[in-house]
Protein backbone atom coordinates (compact mmCIF):
# COMPACT_ATOMS: atom_id res chain seq x y z
CA UNK A 1 0.00 0.00 0.00
CA UNK A 2 1.28 3.44 -0.99
CA UNK A 3 0.57 6.50 1.15
CA UNK A 4 0.41 9.78 -0.78
CA UNK A 5 0.73 12.91 1.37
CA UNK A 6 -0.65 15.95 -0.43
CA UNK A 7 -3.65 18.28 -0.64
CA UNK A 8 -6.84 18.46 -2.70
CA UNK A 9 -5.54 20.79 -5.45
CA UNK A 10 -2.30 18.92 -6.17
CA UNK A 11 -2.87 18.16 -9.85
CA UNK A 12 0.49 16.40 -10.18
CA UNK A 13 -0.80 13.78 -7.74
CA UNK A 14 -4.04 13.53 -9.74
CA UNK A 15 -1.94 12.77 -12.83
CA UNK A 16 -0.22 9.82 -11.12
CA UNK A 17 -3.36 8.58 -9.36
CA UNK A 18 -5.08 8.16 -12.74
CA UNK A 19 -2.32 5.71 -13.66
CA UNK A 20 -2.44 3.97 -10.28
CA UNK A 21 -6.18 3.41 -10.75
CA UNK A 22 -5.71 2.02 -14.26
CA UNK A 23 -3.00 -0.34 -13.03
CA UNK A 24 -5.08 -1.27 -9.95
CA UNK A 25 -2.22 -0.38 -7.60
CA UNK A 26 -3.34 0.14 -4.03
CA UNK A 27 -2.81 3.55 -2.47
CA UNK A 28 -4.36 5.98 -0.02
CA UNK A 29 -4.36 9.73 -0.47
CA UNK A 30 -3.96 11.82 2.65
CA UNK A 31 -5.11 15.40 2.02
CA UNK A 32 -3.47 17.38 4.80
CA UNK A 33 -6.13 20.09 4.96
CA UNK A 34 -8.49 17.34 6.21
CA UNK A 35 -6.23 16.25 9.07
CA UNK A 36 -8.78 17.31 11.69
CA UNK A 37 -11.37 15.09 9.99
CA UNK A 38 -9.25 12.14 8.85
CA UNK A 39 -8.55 9.01 10.88
CA UNK A 40 -5.07 9.38 12.41
CA UNK A 41 -3.62 7.79 15.55
CA UNK A 42 -0.10 7.49 16.94
CA UNK A 43 0.38 5.09 19.82
CA UNK A 44 3.30 4.69 22.21
CA UNK A 45 2.74 1.71 24.48
CA UNK A 46 6.08 -0.07 24.92
CA UNK A 47 6.30 0.05 21.11
CA UNK A 48 5.36 2.63 18.47
CA UNK A 49 2.39 2.05 16.18
CA UNK A 50 0.29 4.21 13.91
CA UNK A 51 -2.96 4.17 11.99
CA UNK A 52 -3.52 6.57 9.09
CA UNK A 53 -6.68 6.30 7.01
CA UNK A 54 -7.26 2.88 8.53
CA UNK A 55 -3.88 1.47 7.51
CA UNK A 56 -1.20 0.43 10.00
CA UNK A 57 1.59 -0.54 7.61
CA UNK A 58 2.47 1.31 4.42
CA UNK A 59 5.02 -0.03 1.95
CA UNK A 60 6.08 3.39 0.68
CA UNK A 61 5.28 7.09 1.06
CA UNK A 62 5.17 9.75 -1.65
CA UNK A 63 5.60 13.02 0.20
CA UNK A 64 4.33 15.77 -2.08
CA UNK A 65 2.88 18.83 -0.36
CA UNK A 66 1.12 19.83 2.85
CA UNK A 67 -1.66 22.32 3.42
CA UNK A 68 -3.29 23.53 6.60
CA UNK A 69 -7.05 23.33 7.21
CA UNK A 70 -9.44 26.26 7.23
CA UNK A 71 -10.25 27.25 10.82
CA UNK A 72 -13.34 29.23 11.73
CA UNK A 73 -15.27 30.28 14.85
CA UNK A 74 -12.10 31.17 16.76
CA UNK A 75 -10.45 34.42 17.71
CA UNK A 76 -7.47 35.40 15.57
CA UNK A 77 -4.99 34.50 18.32
CA UNK A 78 -6.63 31.12 18.89
CA UNK A 79 -6.73 30.42 15.16
CA UNK A 80 -2.99 31.11 14.85
CA UNK A 81 -2.34 28.80 17.81
CA UNK A 82 -4.42 25.93 16.39
CA UNK A 83 -2.86 26.27 12.92
CA UNK A 84 0.66 26.30 14.39
CA UNK A 85 -0.10 23.19 16.44
CA UNK A 86 -1.67 21.50 13.40
CA UNK A 87 1.35 22.31 11.25
CA UNK A 88 3.62 20.91 13.95
CA UNK A 89 1.49 17.77 14.18
CA UNK A 90 1.55 17.17 10.41
CA UNK A 91 5.33 17.57 10.18
CA UNK A 92 6.05 15.43 13.23
CA UNK A 93 3.54 12.72 12.39
CA UNK A 94 4.77 12.36 8.82
CA UNK A 95 8.49 12.42 9.57
CA UNK A 96 8.14 9.82 12.34
CA UNK A 97 6.42 7.17 10.19
CA UNK A 98 8.52 3.96 10.28
CA UNK A 99 8.40 3.43 6.52
CA UNK A 100 11.60 2.51 4.67
CA UNK A 101 10.80 3.78 1.18
CA UNK A 102 10.15 7.50 0.68
CA UNK A 103 9.90 9.85 -2.28
CA UNK A 104 11.39 11.78 -0.44
CA UNK A 105 11.60 11.84 3.37
CA UNK A 106 10.25 15.19 4.62
CA UNK A 107 13.28 15.87 6.83
CA UNK A 108 15.50 15.81 3.75
CA UNK A 109 12.99 17.74 1.62
CA UNK A 110 12.88 20.62 4.10
CA UNK A 111 16.68 20.66 4.37
CA UNK A 112 17.12 20.58 0.58
CA UNK A 113 14.88 23.63 0.12
CA UNK A 114 17.77 25.74 1.47
CA UNK A 115 19.03 27.47 -1.71
CA UNK A 116 22.36 28.37 -0.15
CA UNK A 117 22.95 24.74 0.81
CA UNK A 118 22.04 23.71 -2.75
CA UNK A 119 24.73 25.98 -4.19
CA UNK A 120 27.32 24.68 -1.72
CA UNK A 121 26.59 21.04 -2.57
CA UNK A 122 26.43 21.75 -6.31
CA UNK A 123 29.92 23.28 -6.17
CA UNK A 124 31.27 20.27 -4.27
CA UNK A 125 29.94 17.93 -6.97
CA UNK A 126 31.59 19.99 -9.71
CA UNK A 127 28.72 22.03 -11.12
CA UNK A 128 29.43 25.53 -12.34
CA UNK A 129 27.16 28.11 -10.72
CA UNK A 130 26.54 31.84 -11.25
CA UNK A 131 28.52 34.20 -9.04
CA UNK A 132 26.15 34.70 -6.11
CA UNK A 133 25.84 37.20 -3.28
CA UNK A 134 23.56 37.37 -0.25
CA UNK A 135 24.13 40.52 1.76
CA UNK A 136 22.61 43.38 3.74
CA UNK A 137 25.62 45.58 2.99
CA UNK A 138 25.19 48.28 0.37
CA UNK A 139 28.96 48.45 -0.08
CA UNK A 140 29.27 44.71 -0.77
CA UNK A 141 26.40 44.86 -3.22
CA UNK A 142 27.92 47.82 -5.05
CA UNK A 143 31.21 45.93 -5.41
CA UNK A 144 29.30 42.93 -6.78
CA UNK A 145 27.38 45.09 -9.26
CA UNK A 146 30.60 46.73 -10.46
CA UNK A 147 32.36 43.36 -10.86
CA UNK A 148 29.64 42.17 -13.24
CA UNK A 149 29.23 45.44 -15.15
CA UNK A 150 25.77 46.29 -13.79
CA UNK A 151 24.48 42.98 -15.18
CA UNK A 152 22.93 41.12 -12.24
CA UNK A 153 19.64 39.46 -11.40
CA UNK A 154 17.69 39.27 -8.16
CA UNK A 155 15.44 36.44 -6.98
CA UNK A 156 13.59 35.47 -3.78
CA UNK A 157 14.90 33.06 -1.18
CA UNK A 158 11.78 30.97 -0.89
CA UNK A 159 8.34 32.45 -1.45
CA UNK A 160 7.64 33.40 -5.05
CA UNK A 161 4.25 35.00 -4.52
CA UNK A 162 2.44 37.53 -2.35
CA UNK A 163 -1.26 36.97 -1.65
CA UNK A 164 -2.94 40.38 -1.61
CA UNK A 165 -6.65 40.88 -0.90
CA UNK A 166 -7.14 41.89 -4.54
CA UNK A 167 -5.20 38.89 -5.91
CA UNK A 168 -1.85 37.11 -6.03
CA UNK A 169 1.31 38.74 -7.31
CA UNK A 170 4.15 36.45 -8.44
CA UNK A 171 7.80 37.28 -7.81
CA UNK A 172 9.93 36.21 -10.75
CA UNK A 173 13.67 36.38 -11.30
CA UNK A 174 14.41 39.87 -12.63
CA UNK A 175 17.37 41.76 -14.00
CA UNK A 176 18.15 44.69 -11.72
CA UNK A 177 17.52 47.83 -13.83
CA UNK A 178 20.11 50.59 -14.07
CA UNK A 179 17.88 53.22 -12.43
CA UNK A 180 17.82 51.09 -9.27
CA UNK A 181 21.53 50.26 -9.48
CA UNK A 182 22.43 53.94 -9.76
CA UNK A 183 20.38 54.72 -6.62
CA UNK A 184 21.08 51.55 -4.66
CA UNK A 185 21.80 53.44 -1.41
CA UNK A 186 18.20 54.66 -1.41
CA UNK A 187 16.82 51.12 -1.06
CA UNK A 188 16.56 48.83 1.94
CA UNK A 189 18.16 45.46 1.19
CA UNK A 190 15.42 43.00 2.05
CA UNK A 191 16.23 39.24 1.98
CA UNK A 192 17.00 38.08 -1.56
CA UNK A 193 19.66 36.46 -3.72
CA UNK A 194 21.81 38.43 -6.19
CA UNK A 195 23.51 36.62 -9.04
CA UNK A 196 25.57 37.29 -12.11
CA UNK A 197 23.27 37.45 -15.13
CA UNK A 198 24.50 34.69 -17.42
CA UNK A 199 23.79 34.82 -21.15
CA UNK A 200 21.71 31.77 -22.03
CA UNK A 201 21.38 29.67 -25.13
CA UNK A 202 18.44 27.89 -23.53
CA UNK A 203 17.31 26.57 -20.16
CA UNK A 204 16.86 23.00 -18.99
CA UNK A 205 14.60 21.34 -16.45
CA UNK A 206 16.10 18.06 -15.29
CA UNK A 207 13.78 15.77 -13.36
CA UNK A 208 15.54 13.04 -11.40
CA UNK A 209 13.64 10.06 -10.00
CA UNK A 210 16.03 7.87 -8.01
CA UNK A 211 18.64 7.03 -10.69
CA UNK A 212 16.55 8.04 -13.72
CA UNK A 213 17.15 11.36 -15.48
CA UNK A 214 14.58 13.16 -17.64
CA UNK A 215 15.72 16.36 -19.36
CA UNK A 216 13.66 18.96 -21.21
CA UNK A 217 14.76 22.21 -22.84
CA UNK A 218 12.94 25.55 -22.66
CA UNK A 219 13.87 28.05 -25.36
CA UNK A 220 13.26 31.04 -23.12
CA UNK A 221 15.49 33.46 -25.05
CA UNK A 222 13.13 33.60 -28.03
CA UNK A 223 10.64 35.73 -26.08
CA UNK A 224 11.69 39.00 -24.41
CA UNK A 225 9.27 38.37 -21.54
CA UNK A 226 10.91 35.07 -20.56
CA UNK A 227 14.60 35.92 -20.95
CA UNK A 228 15.14 36.14 -17.19
CA UNK A 229 12.44 33.71 -16.02
CA UNK A 230 10.68 31.17 -18.25
CA UNK A 231 7.80 30.88 -15.76
CA UNK A 232 6.31 34.17 -17.01
CA UNK A 233 4.63 32.34 -19.89
CA UNK A 234 3.47 28.82 -20.71
CA UNK A 235 6.41 27.80 -22.86
CA UNK A 236 6.72 24.54 -24.75
CA UNK A 237 9.22 21.99 -23.39
CA UNK A 238 11.24 19.70 -25.66
CA UNK A 239 12.89 16.41 -24.78
CA UNK A 240 16.70 16.55 -24.97
CA UNK A 241 19.68 14.35 -24.13
CA UNK A 242 22.26 15.56 -21.65
CA UNK A 243 25.97 14.69 -21.62
CA UNK A 244 26.54 11.72 -19.32
CA UNK A 245 28.78 13.86 -17.12
CA UNK A 246 25.91 16.29 -16.46
CA UNK A 247 23.44 13.45 -15.86
CA UNK A 248 25.86 11.99 -13.31
CA UNK A 249 26.15 15.33 -11.52
CA UNK A 250 22.36 15.66 -11.35
CA UNK A 251 21.99 12.18 -9.84
CA UNK A 252 24.88 12.86 -7.48
CA UNK A 253 23.32 16.09 -6.23
CA UNK A 254 19.98 14.40 -5.53
CA UNK A 255 21.77 11.64 -3.63
CA UNK A 256 23.99 14.12 -1.77
CA UNK A 257 20.84 15.83 -0.48
CA UNK A 258 19.39 12.42 0.54
CA UNK A 259 16.50 12.83 -1.89
CA UNK A 260 14.85 10.36 -4.26
CA UNK A 261 13.40 13.11 -6.44
CA UNK A 262 14.64 16.46 -7.63
CA UNK A 263 13.66 19.06 -10.24
CA UNK A 264 16.89 20.79 -11.27
CA UNK A 265 17.13 24.01 -13.26
CA UNK A 266 20.17 24.45 -15.50
CA UNK A 267 21.35 26.98 -18.06
CA UNK A 268 23.15 26.01 -21.24
CA UNK A 269 25.31 28.93 -22.30
CA UNK A 270 26.19 29.97 -25.83
CA UNK A 271 29.67 28.56 -25.12
CA UNK A 272 28.15 25.14 -24.40
CA UNK A 273 28.63 25.21 -20.63
CA UNK A 274 26.02 23.85 -18.22
CA UNK A 275 25.31 26.12 -15.23
CA UNK A 276 23.42 24.98 -12.13
CA UNK A 277 20.74 27.35 -10.81
CA UNK A 278 18.74 25.46 -8.19
CA UNK A 279 16.94 22.26 -7.26
CA UNK A 280 13.33 21.94 -6.14
CA UNK A 281 12.98 18.77 -4.03
CA UNK A 282 9.27 18.59 -4.85
CA UNK A 283 9.01 20.41 -8.17
CA UNK A 284 6.13 20.10 -10.61
CA UNK A 285 6.59 18.02 -13.76
CA UNK A 286 3.23 16.70 -15.04
CA UNK A 287 2.95 19.31 -17.83
CA UNK A 288 6.49 18.47 -18.96
CA UNK A 289 5.53 14.80 -19.34
CA UNK A 290 2.39 15.79 -21.25
CA UNK A 291 4.40 17.96 -23.67
CA UNK A 292 7.45 15.74 -24.15
CA UNK A 293 6.36 12.17 -23.53
CA UNK A 294 9.04 11.75 -20.85
CA UNK A 295 7.82 8.92 -18.63
CA UNK A 296 8.39 10.60 -15.27
CA UNK A 297 5.17 9.24 -13.75
CA UNK A 298 6.10 5.67 -14.66
CA UNK A 299 9.46 6.08 -12.92
CA UNK A 300 7.71 7.39 -9.79
CA UNK A 301 5.24 4.51 -9.74
CA UNK A 302 7.99 1.94 -10.34
CA UNK A 303 9.96 3.33 -7.44
CA UNK A 304 6.99 3.40 -5.06
CA UNK A 305 5.97 -0.20 -5.75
Amino acid sequence: MILIITHKTDFTVDFVINKLNKQKIKYKRFNCEDILKNDCSLNFNNAYSYSILGETKYQSVWFRRTKLPEISNLRKEEKIYVLNETDYLIKNMISSLPVKKWLSHPNYVYRAENKLLQLQEALKIGFKIPATLVTNSHEELKKFIKTYNNNIIVKPFSYSKIDYCEGTKFLFTNKVPFNIISNIDSYDLTPCIYQQNITKKYEIRVTVVNNKVFAAAIYSQKDKDTKNDWRRKNLQFYKIDLPKTIEFKCISLVKKLNLKFGAIDLIKTKKGEYIFLEINPNGQWAWIEAQTGLQISDAIIKYLI
